[in-house]
């Protein structure tokens, strides 16, 4: 019963986050705000016995700070985005391309100690000289010059999201499929594949993302992959790093409602 009330106020939580309302956000700036009045007065009194003073103070309130971590190192982003730029930088390898993942995670990540480039059907622009980008949808016909055409490819949490037009994609059903098949034509053989998506009970939640089983998606990898490593993260934020998995596993996702499945791959 608890877990299922649980669930009920995560997702009442996510629905109310996509109008623009924070119920915790609020809550903090309620509570916050006799700390932030009661810090002005003080904060006031002794700009007035200041020997120097600052020409203006503004009202600028941040009302939720007081209940708030030092950070946050939990979550599928963090843990996937630093796995595999450790495993990229472990690897060396000739030539990266990353395939719609976080830019200021992952790709920043990536971007400190080496060029990569980037594929995505969104705009995109960059100064930085080490991040290179194409535009391109990888639910359509490949173009030629991008078969076989690395030797390292990382697509994290973004192939849930092909064809459920989340992203100004076009609507397709099994874009994921056709997404992962041009992943596998784009990667040489002995290359190295690096993806991450949502696992638990299979769903579609249109129009934000897909949840694969994990039986499913590793029957989808099998065909053309060898899994060298598998981690995910679950429904808590917390890794469990280089998983052997069994084939009860399989079934029930590691008991996953919305974890992150993430693998490393060699293509066969």
């Amino acid at each position: 019963m608890k877990s299922l009330s649980n669930r009920f106020l995560r997702r009442t939580y996510r629905l109310l986050l996509v109008f623009g309302f924070d119920i915790r956000k609020f809550i903090y700036a309620i509570k916050g705000s006799f700390f932030y009045f009661k810090g002005f007065c003080r904060f006031y009194l002794e700009h007035r016995k200041a020997t120097y003073k600052f020409k203006k103070i503004k009202f600028d309130p941040v009302l939720d700070n007081w209940y708030t971590l030092a950070g946050n190192a939990k979550g599928h982003y963090f843990h996937q985005d630093l796995i595999i730029a450790q495993s990229i930088y472990k690897n060396n390898p000739n030539k990266h391309i990353d395939v719609g993942s976080r830019i200021d995670g992952f790709i920043a990540h990536v971007a400190s100690f080496r060029e990569i480039f980037i594929a995505d059907i969104r705009d995109f622009s960059s100064t930085n000289k080490a991040i290179h980008y194409l535009q391109v949808d990888l639910m359509s016909e490949l173009d030629i010059d991008l078969r076989e055409c690395c030797d390292s490819l990382s697509c994290l949490h973004a192939l849930e999201h092909f064809g459920v037009g989340r992203y100004g994609d076009p609507i397709s059903y099994e874009g994921y499929l056709s997404g992962l098949e041009n992943l596998t034509k784009m990667l040489q053989v002995k290359g190295k594949l690096y993806i991450s998506v949502p696992i638990g009970e299979e769903c579609i939640n249109f129009n934000a993302h897909r949840i694969f089983s994990l039986g499913y998606f590793l029957d989808l990898l099998e065909k053309n992959f060898v899994l060298d490593k598998f981690s995910y993260v679950d429904d808590n934020g917390d890794l469990h790093e280089n998983i052997n998995i069994a084939e009860k596993d399989k079934k029930d996702s590691f008991n996953c409602e919305y974890g992150c499945g993430i693998f490393e791959l060699t293509k066969s």
